[in-house]
């Protein structure tokens, strides 16, 4: 079945707010309107020699019908033609050794919110009283295995206009697991309270090569999924991450998405599931100066 307008909206938003939240101030948007955005990089080094832009445009069809428009814009003095073509080809070459695709996120209802300003119409998954229901499910089979606690860590919390915004993060490999720190969480007061815990998951099953995951808004609309989208962007996996939302009675409009990813993404950067936007450059930078070094050792 073919995605709806309204999907694939909804789709653009979640890719630009997750990419935003990933390269930080070398994320820029050079026109809302026409959708267009800019993505700086550099060659990692304390004072870069190369600067490439890549600008992308997103037509009304992406991602489900139509490609992004792109163009790379680089630091003049220097000949990239075949620095281009041979990236582009280990790219093509990664793609079709990789027998692992991610599997798509189902949704599962539309819902338009008249009253409240602060939605978006897209809801990924429906809105339960209790999170830690969802999962009784999937672990009533196995009620009598002893599940130990995974260790549960607190990110930074950011506040804006009286809201405010907390990320906790628990490294989890079953289901059984995440309930449990759910449960953990839940025994804190201050947490219980917060109008909204928004949680996403990840666990990577070895045997069948797949991922387990899921995500829950608890009320406030389509934010699981764009936390789930976050971690996939990411490539996370076997970690439990739940943002709390404190309301502090001033909307946020489309700001709160922000907020919740940023705090995602500060906890998975600073308990080490995946590497800032500068580390990850410095060691892409490191893994082509060994690649090279390898050549001239088998050259010689």
């Amino acid at each position: 079945m073919a995605a709806s307008d309204g999907e694939t909206a909804q789709q653009q938003i979640d890719e630009i707010e997750a990419l935003s939240s990933i390269y930080g101030e070398d994320w820029c948007v050079v026109d809302e309107d026409e959708k267009i955005y800019c993505i700086k990089i550099n060659d990692c080094l304390d004072q870069p020699k190369w600067t490439l832009c890549l600008q992308v445009i997103l037509p009304p069809g992406y991602p489900t019908a139509e490609p992004p428009i792109y163009q790379l814009k680089q630091n003049l003095g220097e000949s990239i033609l075949y620095l281009w073509v041979e990236k582009i080809r280990e790219v093509l070459i990664e793609k079709a050794q990789s027998s692992d695709p991610e599997p798509d996120i189902k949704k599962t209802s539309e819902e338009v919110d008249e009253d409240d300003g602060d939605d978006f119409i897209l809801d990924y998954q429906p809105i339960q009283e209790d999170p830690v229901k969802m999962l009784n499910y999937i672990t009533s089979e196995s009620q009598e295995v002893h599940e130990e606690l995974p260790s549960i860590h607190h990110g930074n919390p950011i506040t804006d206009r009286r809201n405010t915004f907390q990320a906790h993060l628990a490294p989890v490999v079953t289901p059984r697991q995440v309930k449990r720190v759910l449960e953990k969480l839940y025994e804190n007061k201050k947490i219980a309270s917060a109008t909204h815990n928004i949680y996403a998951y990840r666990i990577y099953c070895e045997d069948k090569q797949t991922f387990l995951q899921d995500c829950e808004d608890d009320g406030e609309t389509a934010a699981g999924g764009r936390l789930l989208h976050l971690m996939q962007i990411l490539n996370v996996h076997n970690v439990l991450v739940v943002v709390s939302r404190w309301y502090g009675g001033i909307l946020l409009g489309p700001d709160r998405f922000k907020h919740i990813n940023n705090c995602a993404r500060n906890v998975l950067v600073e308990y080490n599931y995946v590497h800032s936007a500068e580390e990850s450059s410095k060691q892409a930078g490191k893994s082509k100066k060994i690649r090279k070094d390898n050549k001239k050792r088998i050259e010689h």
